[in-house]
């Protein structure tokens, strides 16, 4: 039996992922957003919420985590985090099957997956799409965000794999340090790729 062609798209912090993700479902590619799983996993009513409250006491409330007493949890402290990743990527593991699922019939899907090499996951796909642009534009863009610091900058930093690193590993790199119309524009190209590669 026939399956989707499995994408995983990755890039580090304001490499423009997001933008790219959306770029891939606008042109009819089903897309599973690993993020907003967990978003909506630890929202109000969210069916991670009493895992975490038990791990960590105090981190949640109805409206859902709270984002700053977690993270006073987990902050510098890598065996607070592995018990965190713990109650999330098993959740998240069976969402995205659930979605592959749904969209069995879809010529390709993708997996929008942050931490794609720092967990594994690349052994999970078929083919792996970088986004990338020069660490100035990025920097710019990630300082730029509210309640940003440049400490804080450096600590995501160096818990993800180096940008360089990832292009290295990348089957296909979409550049972002261009206009929206240019990246707009490689999407489209790979998606042709990729789409008679799907066939």
């Amino acid at each position: 039996m026939s399956r989707p062609l499995i994408i995983g798209l990755t890039g580090s912090i304001g490499m423009g992922k997001s933008t790219v993700a959306a770029m891939f479902e606008a042109a009819g590619v089903p897309v599973f957003d690993a993020d907003a799983t967990v978003r909506s996993m630890q929202g109000p009513d969210g069916e991670l919420l009493p895992a975490i409250e038990v791990e960590f006491p105090g981190s949640t409330s109805p409206d859902g985590v709270n984002r700053d007493a977690l993270g006073q949890h987990v902050f510098a402290n890598p065996e607070a985090l592995a018990r965190l990743e713990a109650i999330i990527h098993p959740a998240v593991g069976e969402r995205r099957q659930a979605f592959l699922l749904e969209n069995a019939k879809a010529a390709m899907i993708l997996f929008d997956i942050p931490l794609l090499f720092e967990k594994g996951g690349h052994e999970a796909v078929d083919t792996v799409v970088v986004v990338s642009a020069p660490a100035e534009i990025q920097r710019e863009r990630v300082l730029a965000r509210p309640d940003m610091t440049a400490e804080k900058f450096e600590h995501i930093l160096s818990l993800q794999t180096p940008d360089a690193k990832k292009r290295d590993r990348a089957d296909h790199i979409i550049d972002t340090g261009c206009t929206l119309a240019e990246t707009e524009a490689q999407v489209a190209r790979l998606i042709e790729r990729l789409t008679g590669r799907a066939a």
